[in-house]
C-alpha cells in the first residue's frame, strides 16, 4: 500500500464521514464529492483500460446524480418547485448514486471493470453516505415500496443470465439494495444491522475469489483447490444469499417479520421468491466447482496465515447460535 492509496483511503472516509455527520445539505454534498474525488483514483490503481473505462463512467453517472441532489438543495431553499416533486428528484439522485433499479444501468458495467477490492468498496463504503442521507427524508410511500420492488425484482433477474462473477455480484447488490432500503424504512437500527451482516458476507466472499483470482465462471469451475476452499465458498455464497441457518439469513428474517407484522403480505411474498432466485444464482456459481475433486496442494501449504479469510468466513456461521438464541427467547 503505497502513500497515495494511504491518502486517498483517508480523504475516502473522510467524505463520507463528512456527509454522515453534517446537519447541512451543501456540507452534505460537499463530502459525497470529496468522497468521489477519493475514489475514482483508487478504481486506476492498476491503471488498465477497463479500470479507465469503469472510472470514467462512473464519473458521469454521479456528476449528474450530484448535479441534480444540489438542483434540489437549491431549489428547496428558493422554493420554486412544489415540495413533493423536490422530493422525488432528491430521492432519484441519491438512488442513482447508490445504483437502486431502476437507476442500476451502470452499475455492472462499472463492477465489470473494477478490481475485486474495488468492487468490495463500491457495494459497501460506496453506499453508506447516500443511504444516511436517504434516511433523513425517507418514509414508507407507494413510490418507495415501487423502488424496493424493482430492485429485488431486477437483482434476482438480471444476474442469471450472467457469466462474469463481478456481474452477479452487481446485480446480487441491487438486490440487496432492496432489503436495505426496507429496512431503513422500518428502523435505522434494522439498517445497521442489515448492513454490518452485508459488508462481513461480502467481504468474506470477495475474499476468496480474489485469492483465487476468479472472475467467471468457468474459473471457478475448473478451480483446482483444496475442498477446504471450495467449502469455505459454498457456505460463504449460502450465506450471503440468505439461507438459513446461515447469518445472512438472520437480518432477513427479522425484516419479514416486521413486514407481516405491517400486513405488507405482497411485498413480502415478492421479496422472498426473488431470494429464491438469487440463491439459485450463488448454488450455480458453487454447486459445480464442490462437485469436481480436488487437484491441488495441501491447504495449509497454499494459503499460509489467511486470517482473514478464515474469520470472515466463520462470521457466516454466526446465524447458527442467533437463530437459537432467538427461538429461545
Amino acid at each position: 500500500m503505497n502513500l497515495s492509496s494511504m491518502l486517498f483511503s483517508c480523504t475516502l472516509v473522510l467524505g463520507t464521514t463528512l456527509s454522515i455527520s453534517s446537519e447541512s445539505w451543501i456540507m452534505m454534498w460537499i463530502g459525497l464529492e470529496v468522497n468521489l474525488m477519493s475514489f475514482i483514483p483508487m478504481m486506476k490503481m492498476n491503471n488498465t483500460p477497463y479500470e479507465s473505462e469503469a472510472s470514467m463512467k462512473y464519473f458521469l453517472v454521479q456528476a449528474l446524480a450530484s448535479s441534480l441532489l444540489m438542483m434540489t438543495i437549491l431549489a428547496s431553499e428558493v422554493v420554486i418547485m412544489n415540495t413533493t416533486m423536490l422530493h422525488s428528484i432528491m430521492m432519484g439522485a441519491l438512488l442513482m448514486k447508490m445504483g437502486a433499479a431502476p437507476f442500476h444501468f451502470w452499475f455492472p458495467a462499472v463492477m465489470q471493470g473494477l478490481s475485486w477490492g474495488g468492487c468490495l468498496l463500491l457495494m459497501t463504503w460506496q453506499k453508506i453516505a447516500p443511504m444516511i442521507m436517504m434516511s433523513y427524508q425517507l418514509k414508507p410511500s407507494i413510490m418507495m415500496n415501487m423502488i424496493v420492488t424493482i430492485s429485488v425484482i431486477t437483482g434476482a433477474v438480471g444476474g442469471i443470465a450472467q457469466t462474469s462473477i463481478r456481474k452477479m455480484f452487481a446485480y446480487s447488490s441491487i438486490s440487496h439494495l432492496g432489503w436495505l432500503i426496507m429496512a431503513l424504512m422500518m428502523s435505522n437500527n434494522y439498517w445497521m444491522m442489515y448492513f454490518t451482516m452485508y459488508v462481513v458476507m461480502s467481504a468474506a466472499t470477495v475474499t476468496i475469489f480474489s485469492k483465487n483470482e476468479a472472475y467467471y465462471l468457468t474459473q471457478v469451475f475448473n478451480m483446482k483447490t483444496e475442498m477446504g476452499i471450495k467449502m469455505m465458498m459454498f457456505i460463504t455464497m449460502l450465506s450471503l444469499g440468505g439461507m438459513p441457518p446461515f447469518t445472512g439469513f438472520v437480518p432477513k428474517w427479522i425484516i419479514i417479520q416486521n413486514m407481516i407484522s405491517s400486513q405488507m403480505y405482497m411485498m413480502t411474498f415478492i421479496m422472498v421468491m426473488t431470494t429464491l432466485i438469487t440463491l439459485y444464482m450463488y448454488m450455480r456459481l458453487t454447486y459445480s466447482a464442490l462437485t469436481f475433486n480436488s487437484q491441488g496442494t495441501q491447504w495449509q501449504n497454499q494459503y499460509p496465515g489467511n486470517i482473514l479469510m478464515f474469520i470472515s468466513t466463520g462470521a457466516t456461521l454466526m446465524g447458527i447460535p442467533l437463530i437459537a438464541c432467538m427461538n429461545l427467547t
